[in-house]
């Protein structure tokens, strides 16, 4: 009976606590911009630059919920869509084959391994990406196929829209490492971009980022290590909309 009346005193305490940790958390913003490559001044799509926040606390950020439905990197008009997926350690990834003919998605490099072999159009296949990393998906048929996954082991992260806008939501105030990664950029590159930050409900947000300008993607072989053969008048077109 007293640890009833104790655990009932201290539940609008520990209520209180709770509500108060989950109102806590704010959503981070930061912009983001490329330094211009030449004297022309244009606006430049700054779409797809991925930030991260991992804490300094020594506690390991809390597991994401699970997605309801599964992301897609759907297989259209020779081409993925999106370009870059984010997703949370532990996530399955679709990949719909959209277009009328055959594609063989494979990743052999970086992040996670997998070759998906040759799937007709209308079907689909999955991957789950079970740890952190940045995987670079490629199809073995098509060299012009080319998108990438960025596996995270912490919920607190966003991407860039085209002007350069990023929203992190919901992250806790404290202190963290921030993580910068774009696709032309060098690994020595994105270490230099990482440094430390606080987040705070007086001032959530990063501030403007100032990257150096974009590099090019070089070209990638196949999933033998082989270059892509130059394209044939009998490969299949595009179906019409």
């Amino acid at each position: 009976m007293r640890k009833r009346r104790l655990s009932q005193r201290f539940l609008p305490i520990l209520l209180l606590l709770s509500c108060s940790c989950a109102l806590a958390q704010v959503d981070v913003t930061a912009t983001v911009a490329f330094a211009a490559s030449g004297k022309k001044s244009r606006k430049l799509d700054v779409s797809n630059v991925v930030l991260w926040l991992t804490p300094l606390d020594g506690s390991p950020p809390p597991l994401a919920s699970p997605t309801p439905v599964h992301p897609r990197l759907v297989q259209k008009n020779k081409s993925f869509e999106p370009h870059v997926l984010v997703v949370p350690v532990g996530t399955q990834v679709e990949f719909p084959n959209r277009d009328p003919f055959f594609h063989n998605v494979f990743s052999l490099f970086e992040g996670k391994r997998f070759d998906l072999g040759l799937y007709e159009a209308g079907s689909t296949r999955d991957v789950l990406f079970d740890k952190p990393g940045i995987s670079y998906i490629f199809c073995n048929i098509h060299a012009e196929m080319s998108a990438v996954v960025v596996a995270l082991s912490t919920p607190y992260y966003g991407i860039s829209d085209r002007s350069g806008h990023v929203t992190l939501p919901r992250v806790p105030p404290g202190r963290y490492t921030l993580h910068v990664w774009y696709e032309t950029a060098q690994a020595e590159t994105l270490n230099a971009l990482s440094r430390e930050v606080v987040v705070g409900n007086d001032a959530p947000t990063l501030g403007a980022l100032h990257l150096p300008a974009q590099g090019i993607v070089p070209p990638h072989k196949n999933m033998y290590g082989h270059d892509y053969p130059p394209p044939t008048p009998d490969q299949p077109v595009y179906a019409k909309p």
